[in-house]
């Protein structure tokens, strides 16, 4: 690991305890029987531990979607042609993507991020470009990308999400594009869970049971073939990862570097989740999920990272459609702790002791 990553690691300090503790006061005050707010009560006092301030603010917001290709769609692997990556980024700045829609409704802005598309797109300011290349190799044969690329995307992440904690940010949503990304998902999730592929690996954007079962055989001939090893996350991200999978694992170190909460998209952000943890383990008090994603896959991601999701819709799309809608519930969950009264200042009578 080289300088940015060393030293964003080092900036990652543990949320604030007192913080918490006075933020669990004030809930307890507020006017509502204690507890009954459930979830959201919790939600607000490791808010408050994150920004380290009793009241914390959810003002500014941002989903920071990453695209890349991946080498591995040479596979067949999926239904979908790989000039979508590309296509899709194209709707994104355009404005009519469903991470566009939600996006929008919470107040966030979208930073759209070429990690690595096959295409090669005309400059544009609305496009973060960095292309560390013309996406990823096929990983059935060999590493997806060598240990310099794997750094190199990790800290453009770190990079990214330190220009926007500069213009001003309270909280940020992890989202991706990519054909293809469910495959290298599901072999980082095999990977780090130690689950069997064919209990993690899913349908992706609908495969029929034979696709499903070559899709299975591809992820385990990428294991055989690279022998990646667990405790050495980095090495997992170069030799079965993907670009805009690295990226984000970067955009979640930087955050807890600069006190910023996370919500973690579904499957492909989950991927870069088990990634930064397993490089930052302090990073993983700065996560939430914000839902739980239809890819099997999923569900023993949260469970590895000790991360409740906070909805289920029985969505699968990415983009960081469901780490929107988390923000959202965020969102109201700090609202309720700032802007609740508490019996003193209503003056409501307390229960009775």
């Amino acid at each position: 690991m080289v300088n940015i990553l060393n030293k964003t690691i080092s900036r990652i300090k543990p949320i604030d305890k007192e913080a918490m503790a006075n933020a669990q006061t004030r809930q307890d005050n507020l006017t509502k029987p204690q507890g009954s707010m459930g979830i959201l009560e919790d939600i607000s006092i490791r808010l408050a531990g994150i920004q380290g301030r009793t009241i914390p603010k959810i003002e500014r917001k941002a989903i920071i979607t990453m695209a890349g290709d991946h080498g591995v769609v040479a596979e067949n692997i999926g239904n979908w042609p790989q000039e979508v990556t590309a296509q899709m980024v194209l709707n994104f700045l355009r404005g009519g993507a469903g991470i566009n829609v939600i996006s929008r409704q919470i107040g966030a802005r979208v930073i759209v991020v070429d990690m690595g598309v096959a295409t090669r797109f005309e400059v544009d300011p609305r496009l973060v470009s960095i292309k560390i290349a013309p996406g990823t190799r096929n990983m059935a044969n060999g590493p997806a990308m060598t240990q310099e690329q794997a750094i190199r995307a990790v800290e453009a992440g770190i990079e990214i999400i330190d220009a926007e904690v500069e213009k001003g940010l309270d909280i940020v949503g992890t989202g991706d594009m990519g054909i293809g990304n469910t495959t290298p998902s599901a072999a980082i999730c095999a990977i780090m869970t130690g689950r069997k592929v064919s209990e993690v690996t899913g349908r992706g954007t609908g495969l029929s049971d034979p696709q499903l079962k070559h899709k299975i055989a591809v992820i385990e001939k990428a294991i055989s073939v690279n022998k990646p090893d667990a405790e050495k996350p980095l090495e997992v991200l170069s030799k079965v990862g993907g670009f805009e999978i690295a990226g984000l694992a970067g955009v979640m170190i930087g955050a807890a570097a600069s006190r910023v909460a996370v919500v973690v998209d579904g499957f492909i952000s989950g991927a870069a989740a088990l990634i930064a943890t397993a490089i930052a383990p302090g990073c993983k008090d700065y996560l939430f999920a914000g839902h739980l994603s239809t890819e099997p896959g999923h569900r023993f991601m949260l469970e590895h990272l000790g991360l409740k999701p906070l909805v289920n819709l029985e969505m699968r799309l990415g983009e960081g459609t469901g780490a929107a809608l988390g923000i959202s519930i965020v969102e109201a969950a700090a609202r309720i702790l700032s802007e609740m009264a508490t019996f003193s200042e209503a003056g409501v009578s307390e229960k009775e002791e």
